[in-house]
């Protein structure tokens, strides 16, 4: 997963059709299309669901990116908040993994007021996968994410003491790497990662603009974060691998974000 260079990782993550919402589908309705345009632009992972990772696992060669698979659907993106929040894991969810020769499985930590039901559903989720991923070898991957209730749904948490919390949580479980989304000061993710103390990508979240993006990326790798698992903000940009050339530069090449920003086109 991590870049052999750099030590670090630039992951995209594609897995937004399985909470069946139909906003977070642009840019990946159509999927051959959008993975075919991922691919060629070489990013490190690609974070696909069961139903989706053969678009990946099908194609060949040496600098095909490697697979991480998402284990888990949780009902918590939709736009009005739920009476009962859940997190669902996916039987065998391991086995599943090694027969698609996937490089981590990821799972939700989820924490949102109101609903102390939905963390135990994904402490209860993470602890069904330790014992087979150690048995197998398969590294997991959790992702903490602190929600806040808004006018459209939930939306992100940047307090660091609050995820700080729920990262060290998630190491204590049992994770071998960590995804959580960014600090609202991004100079705070520090914190994060030492209580971590084991491989922390920083998530992106909603879409912003492009220099924005590569600042905060900045920030956070220069906070200890070993690279990024971005979504949104890579398949909804008018030109995705130019975006993955820009964040490259970044994470693997320690351009600074307005050196990167002269790879898109504006």
């Amino acid at each position: 997963m991590f870049h052999p260079g750099s030590g670090r990782s630039l992951q995209v993550a594609i897995d937004h059709g399985a909470p069946g919402e139909p906003r977070l589908l642009e840019g990946i309705v159509d999927m051959e299309s959008a993975i075919q345009t991922l691919v060629a632009a070489r990013p490190d992972v690609l974070l696909l669901t069961p139903g989706q990772a053969h678009h990946l696992q099908r194609r060949t060669g040496r600098d095909k990116p490697a697979l991480a698979l998402r284990v888990d659907v949780p009902n918590v993106y939709a736009e009005v908040e739920p009476s009962v929040a859940w997190d669902s894991l996916l039987g065998d969810a391991v086995g599943h993994a090694v027969r698609l020769d996937a490089a981590c499985v990821v799972v939700n930590l989820l924490e949102a007021p109101g609903h102390p039901e939905l963390r135990r559903a994904c402490v209860e989720n993470v602890l069904q996968l330790v014992s087979p991923c150690a048995a197998a070898g398969m590294p997991l991957m959790v992702e903490p994410l602190v929600l806040n209730p808004g006018p459209t749904g939930y939306g992100i948490d940047g307090d660091a003491r609050r995820l700080t919390g729920l990262v060290r949580q998630a190491v204590e479980l049992g994770a071998d790497v960590i995804k959580a989304d960014p600090t609202s000061d991004p100079d705070e993710y520090a914190a994060v990662v030492r209580a971590a103390g084991i491989p922390v990508l920083a998530r992106g979240g909603d879409r912003v603009d492009d220099l924005e993006i590569l600042r905060r990326t900045e920030r956070l790798l220069a906070a200890g974060a070993l690279g990024v698992v971005y979504g949104r903000n890579v398949i909804q940009h008018p030109d995705p691998p130019a975006m993955l050339r820009a964040l490259s530069a970044l994470i693997h090449e320690n351009a600074t974000a307005e050196q990167a920003d002269t790879l898109l086109t504006h």
